[in-house]
């Protein structure tokens, strides 16, 4: 299998960062100003990211043009994702900031395809919010107060019903990704 054109683009940008992880290998789509990546933990099948690639944490942060590459980067992989995936509607969200749920202090949009009853083995199409906003994203209590001494840490992911992924499987699933995005009319 030969790799697509805008992963090797994307490899040779040198390192990308979510917050504090490295992800340039999790990477499918790349502007001058954001970047898509796929989901450790997705909440249903194509669950990506999108993110400045200026670490920032709260879209307060960004550059007007830097809120404006991410919008038009979220826009673009959204119908990319719901054409790849079948979906016929989109969850696309952005937890900004520890109290609204944000799990990396790093400015990221959600992009979720979403059919009919997906789920409702979980109590509807709303748990969705339930899901991106529950435990795992919950960092109240895990960063330590100023002056503490210790450095301040981020939470581990952790929740059991929402299994994180092997590196392999992350990096297959970008790698469609990322000639699927070769597919998509530039806006």
């Amino acid at each position: 299998m030969s790799i697509p054109p805008s992963i090797s683009t994307i490899l040779k940008a040198g390192p990308i960062h979510f917050g504090p992880f490295l992800v340039t290998t999790q990477v499918f789509h790349l502007t001058p100003h954001t970047y898509a990546l796929v989901n450790l933990k997705p909440i249903l099948p194509g669950h990506v990211l999108i993110s400045p690639r200026r670490v920032v944490p709260r879209v307060t942060d960004l550059t007007p043009t830097e809120t404006s590459d991410l919008f038009l980067t979220v826009r673009r992989v959204a119908r990319m994702i719901e054409r790849v995936y079948g979906a016929s509607s989109l969850n696309i969200a952005i937890q900004d900031g520890a109290d609204a749920g944000q799990s990396v202090p790093h400015v990221h949009a959600h992009v979720i395809p979403r059919k009919r009853g997906d789920l409702d083995h979980r109590g509807g199409m709303d748990a969705v919010y339930e899901m991106l906003d529950g435990e795992e994203g919950d960092l109240r209590d895990a960063f330590r107060e100023e002056g503490e001494g210790e450095r301040r840490r981020f939470p581990r992911v952790d929740n059991e019903e929402r299994k994180p992924r092997d590196m392999k499987e992350m990096e297959e699933e970008a790698w469609m990704l990322a000639r699927e995005m070769e597919r998509e009319p530039v806006d």
